[in-house]
């Protein structure tokens, strides 16, 4: 699975827990992470971020994670793998794959992941339509499913 953007991500010795592996509750982090650099790189036109004016902003909607192998603390960086899977009318879906290496090459996946992001007005708190350009932007992302083991919702 080719990943659309990768982003670095560099562990903390603070990050591993008493059984001498990172944390599960870091890697909620380290999707956000890698969420918000894709959402704000820049890009001709602008980042996705741009294009959500001040009355709405996006809610993280459904985060499911799937462990895969611990992941150790090193002072090497280890890699967010991060796409657009689906995008509908108001909310669209992200896959993830944490790596042990930023280096794609003999890297072990340690963790992959989805969350649902949901475009919402700040006045009403509902809802809003992705617009067009938006929905151009994420899909310009785009790649495969996440390969849960089990599949969601079940």
């Amino acid at each position: 699975m080719p990943p659309v953007n990768t982003f670095p991500l560099q562990l903390r010795f603070g990050d591993e827990d008493s059984y001498g592996h990172v944390n599960n509750v870091r890697f909620l982090q380290f999707l956000e992470d890698a969420r918000v650099h894709l959402m704000s790189a820049p890009r001709p036109g602008g980042s996705f971020m741009d294009l959500i004016d001040p009355d709405h902003y996006t809610l993280v909607g459904r985060q499911e994670i799937e462990y895969r192998a611990p992941l150790n603390f090193s002072t090497r960086p280890a890699g967010v793998d991060v796409w657009i899977t689906a995008v509908g009318g108001s909310s669209f879906d992200l896959g993830y794959a944490v790596r042990d290496s930023v280096e794609a090459e003999d890297s072990t996946t340690t963790a992959i992941a989805a969350t649902t992001m949901v475009l919402v007005s700040r006045s009403t708190g509902r809802p809003v339509r992705l617009a067009d350009a938006q929905k151009a932007m994420l899909l310009s992302w785009q790649g495969p499913a996440v390969p849960f083991r089990r599949s969601r919702g079940k």
